[in-house]
């Protein structure tokens, strides 16, 4: 992790389109930038970890980042991914708890990290952003049901689909719209689907062999998408 210093723009002039923040008025997003400070985590650098307590709202300005829960045999189940314009943490701070994942970074990431106290004021303040938080707590809730039903009741096949489904909608295709536009590793993978790494590679092969997809190095080709979707509704 490094301080940067002017590297991000202050929120009011933040390029990014699909933040919550961006119903703030231009007066709003410039309270929310004081005290704001910036940092720059490498590939692999955890931005905070399940078990400990939070300092403040993350925002991401660019690149990616897993957010993964510990079980109870030692292995990670990857929870979900965020890009740039998401936040990270506002669950666990807005319930004052401990954060219950980890977050570490996919590539390179910059990051804001915004006060408490600042975002807790505007939620006093704007109803905007109220009604957006509400939404990505339902959201929140949703896709952890959603998992749930998944990891209890589907094939393996099915979830493996699912999970390069997920990775195709959160992080899109390439310019030939086909390749994933993610560096993931297959452990990762595994870590979605909560399936072994073994597993994961077993059922890629298969789906490679089938023409559903192409394995290319770290990339991965999907190829037939109906196949997958028709997989990942079963």
């Amino acid at each position: 992790m490094k301080k940067l210093e002017n590297t991000i723009p202050s929120c009011d002039s933040c390029p990014n389109e699909k933040s919550v923040f961006c119903s703030l008025s231009q007066l709003e997003l410039g309270e929310l930038s004081i005290n704001k400070k910036n940092y720059h985590y490498k590939k692999g650098e955890e931005i905070f970890q399940e078990g400990n307590y939070p300092h403040g709202l993350f925002c991401i300005f660019s690149g990616g980042v897993k957010l993964s829960k510990r079980g109870n045999e030692g292995k990670d189940q990857i929870i979900r991914f965020a890009k740039s314009g998401d936040i990270l943490g506002y669950r666990s701070m807005l319930a004052k708890q401990m954060y219950s994942t980890t977050a570490t970074a996919m590539d390179d990431v910059l990051i804001c990290q915004i006060p408490i106290q600042n975002f807790e004021t505007l939620l006093r303040s704007s109803n905007k952003l109220c009604m957006k938080t509400i939404e990505l707590l339902t959201s929140d809730l949703k896709r952890s049901e959603n998992q749930v039903l998944s990891v209890s009741q589907k094939r393996v096949a099915d979830r493996l689909a699912e999970a390069l489904l997920t990775l195709k909608n959160k992080f899109g295709l390439k310019e030939d719209r086909l390749t994933l536009n993610v560096q993931i590793t297959r452990r990762e993978i595994g870590e979605m689907a909560g399936i072994t790494t073994a597993t994961t590679i077993r059922t890629l092969s298969d789906f490679n062999k089938d023409g559903i997809i192409e394995l290319k190095s770290k990339e991965i080709k999907l190829l037939k998408l109906d196949v997958l979707e028709r997989f990942a509704s079963h």
